[in-house]
């Protein structure tokens, strides 16, 4: 079975491997620094396959959240944003958190901080951070047509 996004369309073929770019036109919803991919790839040498869930709260505050690929369980509520890096790393978030954010562009980066308490970056001196912009109305109108949001 293929993972859908929030409108329900199978976004399983639907990231050019490895880059976190949608084939076509399509603006990218989730983009990483290089600071960010670096620690990606530092991060699946001593893991393995990665994947991220951008948390909504509790005890990590609203971290993106990185675990071993597989470990952290996602169904229907959840929507595959894009794929990261070289290494093509699954980016999820919960539908209702999505609603909130599906007018903007997530831009994953890496500050100097103590990573979330179960996220794979905890211990390394620099914690994943999201930074954000909203989307322009011609972005909006792209997405929307395509049934990303």
């Amino acid at each position: 079975m293929g993972v859908s996004n929030a409108a329900g369309v199978d976004l399983t073929a639907a990231a050019a491997p490895g880059t976190g770019v949608l084939y076509g036109a399509l603006p990218q919803q989730v983009i990483a620094t290089p600071a960010a991919v670096e620690l990606i790839e530092r991060l699946h040498a001593k893991h393995g396959p990665l994947m991220f869930h951008q948390s909504g709260g509790c005890c990590d505050g609203s971290s993106p959240m990185c675990y071993p690929l597989g470990e952290f369980m996602t169904g229907d509520s959840d929507v595959l944003l894009a794929m990261i890096g070289t290494d093509a790393v699954p980016f999820y978030m919960s539908k209702p958190q999505f609603e909130y954010w599906k007018h903007t562009q997530l831009i994953l980066d890496v500050v100097p901080g103590r990573g979330g308490m179960f996220s794979l970056e905890n211990g390394e001196g620099v914690r994943f951070l999201i930074r954000s912009r909203v989307f322009t109305d011609a972005e909006i109108a792209a997405l929307r047509a395509a049934g990303r949001i």
